[in-house]
């Protein structure tokens, strides 16, 4: 796909999340995360000069090579990693320049290795924020946490790790619910989960990130209460896999 089209694509997509937001009573505000997995830099750095500033990546070596590449040119730039985590990745994660957000922590393993991973950037370093993924759909092929033990993953974070800041809950949810009309269930109840976290520790439930909604649903997440869409083949194209 060309520079031109995916311009043009980025524009229209964030017209289509400001009219959402704009017609919603569940959101005030939306952050696009531009999902660039298999894309090359050319694409992204394309989008930074229009002013995107959120990528998302699935692949850790994809993380570190282009972040590696794009350090200098786009400077500004707040890399999401929204893959599977691995334990013996998270130092890589937390060593690609730019990394700002990792969407995808389901255990106190990992969050207590990304504490420590994050402390080696020293005092001065802004904390990593990190989102709790939760299997909303509760199929066995997807990532996540269940539902019932995602507010107290997200307090373990907020008291036990220093080096993190809990910023809010992510969800993938089923392709059928992601491929209907009305209401998504899924989108719900992350909602809800959220609700139930404030109410646990009496906080506003606004005061944290709600990550759910991508290509094919991500106006209807926004009706929902997301905070923050993923968006990748709407803006870029289908993915491009080379032959193995």
């Amino acid at each position: 796909m060309s520079i031109e089209i995916v311009q043009r694509n980025l524009l229209n997509i964030l017209e289509a999340i400001s009219d959402a937001v704009t017609s919603s009573s569940a959101t005030q505000r939306c952050r696009l995360v531009a999902v660039s997995k298999t894309k090359p830099a050319e694409l992204i750095e394309s989008c930074y000069t229009q002013g995107q500033r959120h990528f998302g990546e699935n692949y850790v070596q994809e993380l570190e090579e282009k972040s590696a590449v794009l350090a200098q040119k786009c400077q500004e730039i707040r890399w999401h990693f929204i893959g599977q985590v691995q334990s013996n990745k998270i130092g890589k994660i937390c060593n690609s320049p730019g990394i700002w957000c990792v969407e995808t922590v389901e255990t106190e393993k990992h969050a207590r290795l990304f504490d420590k991973e994050w402390s080696k950037y020293g005092a001065t370093s802004s904390p990593l924020r990190v989102f709790v993924q939760v299997n909303t759909s509760e199929e066995e092929n997807k990532g996540g946490i269940r539902i019932s033990e995602a507010p107290k993953l997200a307090e373990f974070i907020r008291k036990e790790c220093m080096n993190l800041k809990f910023d809010g809950f992510m969800t993938i949810g089923s392709f059928d619910n992601s491929h209907s009309s009305g209401v998504n269930p899924d989108f719900e109840k992350l909602f809800n989960v959220r609700q139930q976290w404030a109410e646990q520790i009496g906080e506003a439930a606004e005061s944290v990130e709600l990550s759910m909604g991508m290509s094919d649903d991500f106006l209807q997440a926004i009706h929902q209460g997301s905070t923050s869409v993923r968006v990748g083949s709407k803006l870029f194209g289908a993915r491009e896999y080379k032959n193995k």
